[in-house]
């Protein structure tokens, strides 16, 4: 497992995916440069399929961060690896659905 300021990774047993849990409860412009910089220099040197991004623990997102995770999942998708969102909390779920992206994560609405 890897850790820095804002990013928690692991690997998966099988290794096809990297998880990533985010630690900042908040997700605003003073950290959304670095969140984009960790996940893609992640996804940069990553032998995985795929990216999962944990959110339960972040208790709001504005528009400059999903900005920066619409930014990751395309430096993902030319990666070759496919961004999943998982466990959104109630307010980030919200702000996902509200801006029109919960079709490009993928999110289920509730």
């Amino acid at each position: 497992m890897t850790t820095d300021a804002i990013v928690s990774y692991r690997t998966s047993d099988d290794g096809t995916t990297l998880h990533a849990t985010l630690l900042a409860p908040e997700l605003d412009v003073d950290v959304a440069d670095e969140l984009r910089e960790s996940l893609e220099k992640a996804v940069a040197g990553s032998p995985c399929r795929q990216l999962s991004l944990d959110l339960a623990e972040v208790t709001f997102i504005d528009s400059y961060s999903l900005g920066a995770l619409v930014g990751v999942r395309n430096t993902a998708a030319a990666a070759g690896l496919t961004m999943v969102l998982t466990r959104p909390s109630a307010p980030v779920r919200q702000a996902i659905e509200v801006t029109g992206l919960a079709e490009v994560f993928g999110i289920a609405p509730v």
